[in-house]
């Protein structure tokens, strides 16, 4: 590894970027070592992608709490829900040979279970909605079994009979209206895939399709974990650094949660995908196909088993997982050859993922990976003048407008006053919060209406009292 690599590696282990909450503020840089103490995580795993390839990975820690065993860069983590878009482009391959539509009625090629009705109606489900969540389906996720306890079969899981932990999974919102997670949807597509892959196991179809393909070693859906990998395997801590009894749990809804793997193979698949889609990769997808799974609908950011963020070169895709002690994340560039895959065995280590992605992003300069923030900008007197005033929601939330000296303030419903930058002639940002404010249509030069925006819910106050 070159003596820059090394130096990257540094900075980032040495300077992980907690939330500071605001946008684009951190409260200092810390180093990896501290944060696993602070988060009582036993073990990190990180592999990075530059240039379209891996170019370093590393393993940080032990596998299990109290133990020696270090964790290196061939230590199994479980992937979580990262399952599911791995899964996923196998469903796609079955699509593009022409076995399954993507738009035809699951119900009409499912034998052993069906989509229920519902009294008179009978809800009519597709593959597409259920790689995007948009199915109508319950059951978000799943918790797992111990080691020692009897597994369902995936018909019970489904039915939600004993020895299932979950409860059926039925259609309770009309299908292909609206984004709903859904890991009992995505387990209803692994069923389909097994009855359409007739004599195959689950574990030996994801081989064959996906993980051999993309050359994946160190990766697999056998559940339980074959003995053979067990002294591979983390083990799960979820909370205060205790490990799970057994180790870790089983999950038997294997498309959802199920694959073992690390975050070198995790990157290796990236950095397949991101060729496929240069059109410079032997792997059994096309371009086509994989341009499809990246193509959200209107209403959300979720594509067909991968979450999806950006535009043009700056495009991203994803997911995110967490099982019973385990948390993961993988994040991919769609066209210039950068990413990150990690794993930790932790859940009380959750944010860590973001402050160590962070830390990546900045020293390889992901691009529009910080949320931007315009240049304030300076308006006139007059201007600001014409926005002072009340404001209120039809709920009764209270705002008031008011101008002084050359700026805008912002009180809301009896909170201090708080300082408006302007991005546009009607569009401000609060200072010291993640909010926003959009002044709206005007009747005489004066703003009739604001609407206040936070955490992605929109009000609208109307103005009064002049």
């Amino acid at each position: 590894m070159s003596v820059q690599t090394e130096a990257r590696i540094e900075r980032i282990v040495n300077g992980l970027l907690p939330d500071g909450g605001l946008r684009n503020q951190y409260a200092g840089e810390v180093s990896l070592a501290k944060r696993m103490k602070d988060y009582n995580t036993p073990g990190v795993s990180i592999a990075v992608i530059r240039d379209f390839k891996v170019e370093w990975a590393r393993g940080y820690g032990v596998r299990e709490a109290g133990k020696p065993d270090p964790v290196t860069e061939t230590t199994l983590f479980q992937a979580g829900s990262i399952s599911k878009p791995v899964f996923a482009l196998a469903a796609m391959r079955l699509v593009q040979e022409g076995v399954v539509s993507l738009d035809e009625d699951v119900n009409d090629r499912l034998r052993t279970w069906h989509v229920p009705a519902n009294g008179n109606w009978q809800p009519r489900v597709t593959l597409r909605q259920l790689l995007s969540h948009s199915a109508g389906l319950t059951v978000h996720g799943f918790p797992g079994y111990e080691r020692t306890e009897q597994l369902p079969s995936l018909v019970q899981i489904l039915n939600g009979q004993p020895p299932a932990h979950t409860p059926p999974v039925r259609v309770n919102l009309v299908p292909g209206v609206q984004f709903r997670y859904s890991g009992g949807g995505t387990t209803v597509a692994q069923l389909l895939v097994q009855e359409l892959c007739e004599g195959k196991s689950f574990p030996d179809l994801m081989e064959q399709f996906i993980l051999a393909p993309a050359g994946l070693a160190n990766s697999t859906y056998a559940q339980p974990l074959p003995p053979h990998l067990h002294s591979a395997a983390a083990a799960a801590h979820p909370w205060k650094g205790r490990p799970v009894s057994g180790n870790w749990h089983v999950y038997p809804e294997m498309a959802a949660a199920g694959l073992w793997t690390t975050p070198s193979d995790l990157a290796r698949l990236g950095t397949e995908l991101q060729m496929v889609i240069k059109r410079c990769s032997n792997f059994p997808l096309t371009a086509s196909t994989l341009t499809q799974m990246l193509v959200p609908p209107a209403w959300e950011r979720m594509g067909l088993g991968f979450f999806v963020d950006g535009e043009g070169q700056s495009a991203r895709f994803g997911h995110g997982g967490s099982n019973e002690g385990f948390t993961a994340r993988l994040t991919l560039y769609r066209h210039l050859g950068l990413g990150a895959a990690i794993m930790i065995n932790s859940n009380e280590g959750s944010p860590m993922i973001s402050e160590i992605e962070r830390a990546i992003a900045r020293e390889y300069e992901w691009p529009d990976y910080f949320p931007a923030l315009r240049d304030a900008v300076s308006l006139p007197h007059e201007l600001l003048a014409r926005y002072a005033g009340s404001y209120r929601t039809r709920s009764g939330l209270q705002l008031s407008i008011v101008e002084k000296e050359g700026e805008l303030l912002a009180q809301v419903q009896g909170q201090a006053p708080v300082r408006l930058l302007a991005e546009s002639d009607t569009s401000f940002r609060m200072e010291a919060a993640n909010a926003e404010i959009t002044f709206g249509p005007k009747s005489d030069g004066e703003p009739v209406s604001l609407t206040f925006r936070q955490e992605g819910k929109s009000f609208l106050a109307e103005r009064y009292g002049q």
